[in-house]
């Protein structure tokens, strides 16, 4: 691998549109070396040995928090998964208070989720050690966006110029407002279509076009990133039913068939099988959802070598 001319280290990645290009170039490309790593009989790799990192959760999580919890023991790291039902935030403790601490215990990355917009920056804003985003309310969720372009790009995709299709909740989606900036930024065509009661009313603006039908944003599409509706917003009233949802933006194996015949099905998880995507859908030959979760653990990886050691190593992976 050609020797990096940008270093993320000492870095804090809080979304992608603060990355450039040739950042992002280096996180995909260190993230092909660190599947490698993962494909070894023996998943263990020095990099990281002395290193102290702790997953800080306020929101469940399964493929997130345990992909960064490998990642850093892959690495040879030190990981402690902190959640908030087992930790003082129980007790009323408040967010820079719990930050302090774990700053306190020299720690030298803290992996945070948090329901609220901007709560990532802010812990960046007062804490010493590295703060990586493992996603903030509706706002960002930058490894998600990194892995989903090294599984298009595994495909044999490039994304310049590639017709991109995004369907359901734009409006809550970190996992959407992710991709549009981080695909657009790339030179992808994106598309979205979804209720326009989940469509934030400035999203042209982000350089998408907008469909109201499902397919037209599908049609010729050389990948289509399906979100997980949240139905903790369905007593919102901001669509009528999850049958009339699944019928009218579902993606099923119809819909699919206007997109181009190697079209790539993206889902973040979890799947809500049946509403936004069909049970065949989900297990088809263009899907690439399991593959998703194993690049989440070489993406991760890939972030926490290049910001810890600023990727000094690389060229010894092998």
């Amino acid at each position: 691998m050609a020797k990096a001319t940008v270093s993320l280290s000492g870095r804090d990645i809080l979304d992608l549109e603060s990355l450039s290009v040739e950042e992002i170039e280096l996180i995909l490309q260190t993230a092909a070396e660190m599947k490698k790593i993962m494909k070894m009989d023996i998943k263990k790799a020095p990099y990281l040995r002395g290193k102290s990192i702790i997953n800080l959760f306020y929101e469940p999580s399964t493929r997130t928090r345990t992909s960064f919890e490998l990642a850093g023991k892959y690495l040879g790291a030190d990981v402690v998964n902190v959640t908030t039902a087992s930790s003082s935030v129980v007790k009323g403790e408040c967010l820079r208070d719990t930050i302090l601490t774990v700053q306190s215990m020299a720690c030298d990355a803290i992996v945070m989720r948090h329901p609220i917009e901007g709560a990532a920056v802010y812990a960046a804003d007062i804490a010493t050690p590295v703060v990586i985003n493992a996603g903030d309310g509706a706002h960002a969720h930058p490894s998600q966006g990194l892995l989903d372009m090294f599984t298009i790009r595994e495909n044999g995709k490039d994304l310049k110029g590639m017709k991109m299709a995004i369907i359901g909740d734009i409006l809550y989606s970190r996992v959407a407002r992710t991709n549009i900036a981080a695909w657009t930024k790339m030179g992808a065509d994106v598309h979205v279509a979804g209720p326009m009661t989940l469509m934030p009313h400035d999203i042209e603006t982000l350089g998408v076009t907008v469909h109201k039908r499902v397919e037209d944003a599908i049609e010729g599409a050389d990948v289509v990133d399906v979100l997980r509706i949240q139905l903790e917003r369905q007593q919102k009233g901001l669509f009528p039913s999850p049958r009339e949802y699944a019928r009218i933006f579902g993606i099923n194996e119809n819909r699919l068939k206007l997109a181009k015949e190697d079209v790539i099905v993206l889902h973040s998880g979890p799947m809500n099988r049946g509403l936004e995507i069909s049970w065949e859908v989900g297990y088809c030959d263009n899907a690439a959802i399991r593959i998703q979760v194993q690049n989440g653990v070489a993406v991760r990886m890939a972030l926490l070598f290049l910001t810890l050691i600023g990727g000094k190593y690389i060229e010894n992976i092998d």
